[in-house]
């Protein structure tokens, strides 16, 4: 045999090696059939756990990886769901620098990759003409506005949509959130059994449920308590803006003596607004806010925080998503592949499941007086002795 013809039977050997595994490979090499290799894989049909359990033994030992084009052919899915954040519309933000959602979406497309998806991150803002670029068989909005005008298109276009956080009006197949109103109370009663008289509230601008859901239960607490509201509200996209309204709440001449921030950043705003005004926490001020980050936990003093527990809530939309692009009963008692569909939405036929997650109070020692303290002494100028 010539040199070129070993040559050539190398790259022939070298090419086959290359080859990806079919369905047929599988099949083959399981003993079943097509149909068998195609349902075990996709968690269909009725199979033993022992037939299922052997073929994606088989496939993942032969590097089989279905066809995402033959998968769009076969069943006119993508295999792609979008993820976005829209509370904050034309506004400049970049979601993934708050570790709310940065946990929120890591676990998200962890759980979509465990599904056979993928995900993508989109744009909220209508500046962006991705939307129509990108085939999505549905989409996970966080903080949908009230009658958001993004899922309202989604919906008349026939993409079923799941937002994280109560939907207000928006027509969504289902929703998945933490009971705002219940955290709040923990918190504010939390503060008032550290002593607290005055408890004052960070808050936001937007008119997401988070926000609204949170300021009102604030607001409620102190028409029962009778206590006078005493809070700022700031555009939450805008970190300094964060800044100017702490230093305004701590300025003040109804100045609070216990503060809840809303927002990932307010416990460090709060605390250097402190620290210019010559507050001690937590004997002057107590401190708590709504953030994932562990940061907090090594602050001078540590800060308390509120978890809502992000990861569990990203698992949770991304899997009833995929129940309804799949028509899968998710355990809600509804039909949830009908859901979606414009034609069987009407005025009557109710709301749109919801599922409820709870959230954890994580004490620290900015939340607990060291000492009863009678008198609150009136604020005074930074740098001012």
């Amino acid at each position: 045999m010539t040199a070129a013809a070993n040559q050539s039977g190398r790259r022939a050997t070298t090419s086959r090696r290359l080859e990806r595994a079919g369905i047929r490979d599988v099949a083959a090499a399981a003993g079943v059939s097509i149909t068998t290799v195609s349902d075990a894989l996709n968690g269909k049909g009725r199979l033993p756990d022992e037939t299922r359990s052997r073929v994606r033994e088989v496939a993942e030992r032969l590097g089989y990886r279905p066809s995402a084009a033959a998968r769009t052919l076969r069943t006119g899915r993508s295999g792609l769901i979008g993820l976005t954040v829209t509370t904050y519309g034309e506004e400049p933000f970049t979601f993934t620098e708050f570790a709310y959602f940065a946990e929120m979406a890591r676990a998200a497309t962890s759980a979509a990759l465990g599904r056979g998806y993928a995900l993508v991150v989109l744009p909220a803002s209508s500046r962006h003409d991705v939307w129509s670029n990108v085939a999505l068989d549905g989409t996970v909005v966080i903080d949908p506005a009230d009658q958001d005008p993004l899922v309202s298109e989604l919906y008349r276009s026939g993409v079923p949509v799941v937002s994280d956080g109560k939907p207000g009006n928006c027509p969504v197949t289902a929703w998945v959130d933490n009971d705002h109103e219940a955290a709040v109370l923990e918190i504010l009663d939390h503060l008032s059994e550290a002593g607290a008289r005055r408890i004052g509230l960070l808050t936001g601008t937007s008119t997401d449920t988070y926000t609204r859901l949170s300021t009102e239960a604030y607001l409620a607490w102190c028409a029962h308590v009778g206590q006078e509201p005493v809070y700022e509200a700031y555009p939450a996209h805008d970190p300094a803006a964060g800044a100017v309204a702490a230093d305004r709440l701590l300025a003040r001449p109804d100045r609070p003596d216990a503060v809840y921030g809303l927002f990932d950043p307010n416990g460090t705003d709060l605390l250097a607004a402190a620290r210019r005004y010559g507050l001690r926490v937590p004997d002057d001020l107590l401190l708590v806010c709504c953030s994932e980050s562990d940061v907090y936990a090594g602050t001078e003093p540590p800060i308390t925080t509120l978890s809502l527990k992000p990861r569990r809530i990203g698992t949770t939309v991304v899997n009833l998503l995929i129940d309804a692009i799949e028509g899968v009963d998710s355990g809600t008692g509804v039909d949830v592949s009908r859901l979606f569909q414009p034609r069987y939405r009407t005025a009557g036929s109710g709301p749109p499941p919801g599922t409820l997650m709870p959230t954890e109070l994580i004490v620290r020692a900015s939340s607990q007086r060291r000492s009863p303290r009678t008198t609150i002494s009136a604020p005074r100028a930074p740098g001012e002795v």
